[in-house]
């Protein structure tokens, strides 16, 4: 008997939906999407309103820089520790009690703002207490997802988190600024602010609490479970945390990768953090203009590609580690092309492809990670990319603005060339250019 032609449609249903469909489609990373979508937004206007609060205060550009140290410093020495937590308890638990506790938190730090009862030795407890919690929270974030979507559609997953994460730092401080400028007009009675001065700030800050609120409801309606029905941890936090640094410094790949993680942290994010707005300064007429041309460029080349990310094939294992490589390879070489640059459309140009280099790489590398890490291990693991990736900023930004004061081009060339350097040799080992899905 003649089998009957298959018709394009027939074939497209035995395909099942697109990896997009069968994402949104999926209840729990909804709710994990829309509940932390609305939240990241939230904290984007904390971000803004917590630095003008205390410029408001004191007039203190060092106040404002401590009370920004006072939260970073715990969350770059405990985030090791929230990875622990993590896989000790679950993602979603972990979560949880942070958004909880940090929505009691902000919800304090608006009614003192709102009733003019706040002082700075306030902030700097709260700052304290706010870096801690990140700390447990951010590493639980990234361990959640492969929980709830099948492996083959965690790419696109990742790649929508990561969007509405990029749009959130777009869309936010814009709102956050306008908000405090409507409602803090009036700023100040004499040398001291008032309540009123300060209500703007306090709506920002309410506004927070409410996507905290929202994020703890759609966590506590969501059910995940182990795919993999992973063991506890044995013995206390901190074997539990060498072990996780065990894990990754055995396997050849994650180590070399994870070095180039810092690396790029360490060589690139100083170079556009504070060499970028002298450059921007000192060769263009637009000035501060130029200086938000060319981070926009950067941002929305971000945006690009992590949509790419989500929309393109993934590489074959084979040629995973040269593709990323490759694309690495093009922010060293931006940042030496950015040493020579004289028209702010080239300067735009340039970063809008370091951006995309830069949110290309970071789906596909986490969603490798997350994909070769055992389950019980994810916490662990990805804290430790997050520690590579916050512990050298600081570090970056200082040596930046020293070396800068030497010389400009010479910093930019120097930087570029150690990263396409340590790229290179990243590429010369065999295991970092064929890169399997499991260890």
């Amino acid at each position: 008997m003649e089998a009957a032609a298959t018709t394009p449609l027939e074939t497209s249903a035995r395909k099942g939906p697109s990896p997009l469909r069968a994402v949104l489609s999926d209840r729990n990373f909804r709710l994990l999407w829309i509940g932390e979508g609305i939240s990241l937004l939230g904290d984007q206007f904390y971000l803004i309103a917590l630095p003008w609060l205390v410029l408001q205060l004191t007039g203190d550009a060092f106040a404002m820089g401590m009370v920004l140290a006072l939260e970073g410093i715990p969350r770059a020495l405990f985030i090791l520790l929230g990875g622990a937590i993590t896989d000790r308890f679950s993602p979603r638990t972990t979560m949880l009690v942070s958004n909880l506790f940090r929505l009691g938190m902000v919800g304090l730090l608006t009614g003192l703002v709102l009733t003019g009862l706040v002082h700075l030795w306030m902030i700097y407890v709260f700052a304290l207490i706010f870096g801690l919690a990140d700390a447990i929270f951010f590493p639980a974030q990234s361990a959640i997802v492969p929980q709830i979507v099948r492996k083959s559609d965690l790419q696109t997953a990742n790649a929508i988190v990561q969007g509405t994460a990029q749009l959130s730092l777009f869309a936010g401080p814009v709102l956050a600024g306008a908000l405090i400028a409507l409602f803090g007009s009036q700023a100040t009675t004499g040398s001291e602010p008032t309540a009123a001065g300060l209500t703007g700030i306090g709506i920002a800050f309410g506004f927070d609490t409410l996507t905290f609120a929202f994020s703890v409801l759609t966590l506590w309606l969501m059910r995940t479970r182990s795919r993999e029905a992973p063991t506890q941890p044995t013995g206390n936090v901190l074997s539990s945390i060498r072990e996780g640094l065990a894990n990754a410094w055995q396997d050849a790949t994650m180590r070399i990768f994870f070095i180039l993680v810092a690396a790029i942290n360490l060589l690139v994010v100083g170079p556009i953090s504070v060499g970028i707005p002298v450059l921007a300064d000192l060769r263009f007429a637009e000035g501060a203009a130029a200086y938000g041309i060319i981070l926009s460029a950067y941002g929305g080349g971000a945006l690009v590609g992590t949509i790419f990310a989500g929309l393109l094939p993934r590489p074959p294992a084979r040629r995973m580690g040269t593709v990323l490589l490759l694309v690495i390879s093009t922010l060293g070489i931006g940042l030496v092309l950015m040493a020579y640059v004289q028209s702010l459309a080239a300067a735009a140009l340039i970063t809008l492809v370091m951006g995309i280099a830069n949110g290309y790489t970071v789906i596909q590398f986490v969603t490798w990670l997350q994909g070769r890490t055992p389950e019980a291990m994810l916490g662990r693991t990805m804290s430790l990319l997050m520690f590579a990736s916050v512990g050298l900023i600081p570090v970056s930004n200082a040596l930046a603005g020293a070396l800068i004061e030497v010389n400009l081009t010479a910093f930019f060339v120097i930087s570029g060339a150690l990263m396409a350097a340590m790229t290179l040799l990243a590429a010369l080992n065999p295991a970092t250019r064929s890169m399997e899905s499991a260890a």
